[in-house]
């Protein structure tokens, strides 16, 4: 596959909102990778990860789009470079949906003629809805990647039986086989695509290796998954479905809509819901994938490429 080679700089915008740990003020990482030479210099692709992933996810998607586009790929608070947060409870998409508000907002400051698109998997996805419904924020084209307004309450139940349980491993070796084992839903991988995945979730300390995000990013969920009126806290779930539905309702840029065929997050239904409401998202479905598509694969890296960078 061709790409843009450079490694991308890590940058750090100071975000309000919930204090980081020791009630200092905050900063958000992401991946900055520059637009190769003769590309358009207005054209920016924010890409957001999963919930308990980071910004390197994206790197082989960054390379090649970086050919056409200037391509930002953030840590979301709690993860990879990102702080952490004093209160745990702050670890909402509210929280995420304001840090990524002021980068756009930057973004503007720098260059008010820039057009920016927007990728994101899973977590990454439901922070593009609530902006992208937003007018304001001026997003030209939306990807959203194995989500939608409806999350299934077993996709829940599943995350939480790894999310924030905080193991350490004695081998760089051991903790990558832990992270494939719960990663089944990406589909097939090389090795090599493995290891590009699991090593920016790292992080070595005192002879152990150790997962790159804050574990008590878990209780919002543990919150509900743990909670002893079980049918209380589905029905909670299922209240937010309604506002979400709002949101994508309100969404008029070009929508992209990416999905595992065995994808236990976003159902074949609301897949199909999304294609007739709202923007009426173009939908394309992986074979052998769940959740969620990791962009790596060139069909996948194809469909992004074709929907964003197509004009």
């Amino acid at each position: 596959m061709s790409g843009f080679s450079q490694v991308p700089q890590l940058r750090f915008l100071a975000v309000d909102g919930p204090l980081a740990i020791g009630g200092a003020a905050r900063r958000m990482a992401y991946w900055d990778w520059p637009a190769a030479a003769g590309a358009d210099a207005h054209r920016v692709v924010l890409c957001v990860h999963g919930l308990s992933r980071q910004g390197r996810d994206f790197d082989t998607l960054a390379r090649e789009l970086s050919l056409q586009a200037r391509v930002l790929a953030v840590d979301v608070a709690g993860r990879g470079h990102s702080d952490w947060l004093a209160d745990p409870m702050a670890y909402q998409v509210g929280t995420y949906v304001a840090d990524l508000a002021k980068l756009i907002m930057h973004l503007r400051e720098q260059d008010p003629a820039v057009r920016i698109d927007w990728v994101g998997t899973s977590m990454g996805g439901l922070i593009g809805m609530a902006l992208a419904a937003q007018p304001a924020f001026g997003l030209r084209r939306l990807v959203l990647n194995d989500v939608g307004p409806v999350i299934q309450w077993e996709a829940l139940l599943r995350i939480g039986t790894y999310l924030g349980l905080n193991p350490s491993f004695g081998s760089e070796k051991e903790a990558a086989d832990h992270l494939v084992a719960i990663s089944i839903g990406f589909g097939p991988h090389t090795p090599e695509q493995w290891q590009a995945l699991s090593r920016p979730m790292l992080r070595e300390r005192d002879g152990r290796w150790w997962l790159h995000y804050d574990p008590a990013l878990a209780l919002p969920l543990r919150a509900l998954t743990d909670a002893p009126d079980q049918a209380a806290a589905q029905q909670a779930v299922k209240d937010g479905e309604a506002a979400l539905w709002g949101l994508y309702d309100a969404i008029t840029a070009p929508t992209l809509l990416l999905r595992g065929a065995q994808s236990d997050l976003l159902t074949p239904d609301t897949a199909r819901a999304m294609t007739v409401r709202g923007p009426r998202a173009h939908c394309i479905e992986f074979a052998g994938v769940g959740h969620a598509p990791t962009l790596v694969a060139a069909d996948q890296i194809a469909a992004v490429r074709d929907c964003l960078l197509a004009d």
